[in-house]
């Protein structure tokens, strides 16, 4: 059985689709899961539930988690380090491997512009600290041998689930489809690599059914062209058929619209990503396992073909 912790979301629902590359045996765990494949096992559970919990992971032989606590720095402080305390609890009493989807919260951010994973940890953010805490769990665990288990690291990502928790489709297709300029946050020209989620899923479930790449940090695949703001807007526009448009707001502004739109608010102090350019280095991966991510201007395509514009 391979356990899906935090299955609704964007990630977990392409991890659904992915797996099924490797088995029949897909548990998706959520307060209220839906099924992708028609094999898959629903488990409905509260995961901030230590006993539920458990007993989610309990048979599987590996535990995805993919979960997504709400956008607001105070509910990160109070979940996300007692939740992966329970995860790496139970995984190591029903002996499941652990692969845990990251973000970069956590990394330095002289290292944005060759984000590796030897890239340093050391968070300038509230919300990075959190990361870092949970990371530093999960390195002691695997350290301690008492699981084996995969940091797997993504960018900022964009598809068509879910399409809310992207800001190339926040910020440049809404505002394309309303027939407005698209709008970025921070340096508009600064390069900015996208993941694609689909890619990103079949890349962590590559990893969750590759014994020899346990115990270690992956950063999974991306492509090696990191487009600026300016060009993911001119790449949406093509693809749109539409006046290619792009106003750049200032970061200040991202904490304005906070007293509005709380989770703009709660960005603010992840800014400093969108500054400078923030380059995804995902060629161990790449190499590993002679995976080719999608292009850039594919990757649009497909998102698009699937929504109205």
């Amino acid at each position: 059985m391979q356990t899906i912790i935090g299955s609704g979301g964007a990630i977990g629902t392409e991890l659904a689709k992915a797996l099924a590359t490797f088995t029949k045996e897909i548990r998706l765990v959520s307060r209220n899961p839906q099924k992708v494949n028609e094999t898959d096992h629903l488990f409905p559970a509260d995961v901030t539930n230590k006993t539920q919990l458990s007993k989610a992971i309990e048979g599987s032989e590996v535990v995805y988690v993919t979960v997504g606590f709400e956008y607001k720095y105070a509910v990160w402080k109070s979940q996300w380090v007692p939740f992966i305390k329970n995860v790496l609890d139970a995984c190591e009493q029903h002996q499941a491997r652990l692969v845990f989807f990251d973000n970069i919260y956590a990394i330095d951010k002289a290292s944005l512009a060759n984000i590796t994973e030897t890239s340093p940890l050391n968070p300038c953010s509230k919300k990075g600290k959190v990361r870092d805490e949970v990371d530093r769990l999960i390195l002691k665990a695997i350290e301690e041998k008492k699981v084996e288990a995969i940091i797997a690291r993504s960018p900022d990502f964009f598809g068509a689930e879910k399409k809310q928790n992207s800001m190339l489709m926040n910020l440049i297709y809404d505002n394309f489809k309303k027939g407005k300029a698209a709008q970025w946050f921070g340096n508009v020209d600064a390069k900015h690599t996208m993941g694609y989620t689909p890619d990103l899923a079949k890349g962590t479930a590559i990893l969750g059914n590759s014994l020899d790449a346990y115990n270690q940090v992956w950063n999974l695949p991306t492509v090696d062209a990191a487009y600026s703001g300016r060009q993911w807007a001119a790449l949406f526009a093509k693809e749109m058929q539409v006046k290619n448009k792009i106003v750049q707001l200032p970061s200040w502004m991202l904490r304005l619209l906070g007293m509005f739109i709380p989770v703009l608010g709660e960005l603010y102090e992840m800014s400093y990503q969108f500054e400078v350019d923030y380059i995804f280095n995902s060629t161990k991966f790449k190499n590993r396992f002679d995976f080719t991510p999608t292009d850039n201007e594919v990757a649009v395509r497909q998102v698009l073909a699937t929504m109205p514009h």
